[in-house]
């Protein structure tokens, strides 16, 4: 099946303008935007067919094109990276059996993430989008409390049925659990990983759907596909060592800085 990896990158994010084009320095003293380190985790993912920056903005492109990224422009009426995914894929001519959203926010995903979730996609029929899910443990748990705690949207977690079918995502911890967890115990609480991969036809009917009231609330757009009644299905991914977090405010920038160092990521 071909794979389209398309990351959806704008300059005014609301609660962090400008954030694709920050610096993150790597472990080897190097600094490169987020937008950059977002683009060598998706060129990392076997299995894809083409990747593409999706934006909207001008130096974006600029900078894209500057480390060797395909382009893809689009209308500054994208509301989140689903329709600007959708926007690109019908301007590359569709055609792809699946299209994965890796958003631009999220430059320490793994190769084997994005794998896991084409080939859940692939082998669940009766699924319209696949979303990565995973399990935090203590130290993950305690970082996503503690944003909410001082104040700030973090991480979103996500809940679902035995069959691994999502049954909501929100930027509250959820589910509730009373017990305090030591930083490398497992945890009932899965962190939700943002990078989706669609069937074409849902991501072309997603753009002619108003948002709906949880999508608004929550600020989440694989919501949409739920309150229209599509099947999401939440992979379970393993860390394997590694330590992963989105860049959703200037807060996180040192924290992702750590992270890289930890890990010896350039």
């Amino acid at each position: 099946m071909s794979v389209l990896i398309v990351i959806p990158a704008r300059y005014a994010s609301t609660r962090y303008p400008g954030k694709p084009l920050v610096s993150l320095t790597g472990a080897s003293g190097v600094a490169r935007s987020l937008i950059e380190r977002s683009w060598h985790a998706a060129c990392a993912v076997q299995g894809v067919d083409r990747v593409v920056v999706a934006t909207d903005d001008d130096r974006i492109r600029t900078a894209a094109e500057s480390f060797g990224a395909e382009v893809v422009m689009t209308s500054t009426t994208c509301v989140n990276g689903t329709e600007r995914c959708a926007e690109a894929h019908k301007a590359l001519g569709g055609g792809y059996d699946i299209v994965v959203n890796l958003q631009g926010d999220a430059p320490l995903t793994p190769h084997w993430f994005v794998e896991g979730l084409v080939k859940g996609l692939q082998n669940a029929p009766d699924a319209d989008i696949a979303t990565p899910v995973l399990r935090c443990d203590g130290a993950a748990l305690n970082s996503l409390l503690n944003d909410r705690k001082e104040g700030r949207v973090g991480g979103t977690t996500a809940v679902f049925s035995r069959d691994h079918h999502a049954l909501y995502f929100s930027k509250e911890v959820v589910p509730f659990t009373s017990k305090t967890y030591a930083d490398a115990d497992p945890t009932p609480v899965f962190h939700h990983v943002g990078v989706y991969a669609y069937r074409p036809g849902a991501l072309g009917d997603y753009p002619t759907w108003s948002s709906g009231p949880l999508e608004d609330l929550e600020g989440l757009e694989q919501l949409r596909f739920m309150e229209n009644g599509r099947a999401v299905l939440c992979v379970e991914v393993a860390a394997k060592g590694r330590q992963f977090w989105e860049l959703n405010n200037p807060s996180d920038v040192p924290k992702i800085e750590q992270m890289m160092a930890d890990m010896g990521l350039e």
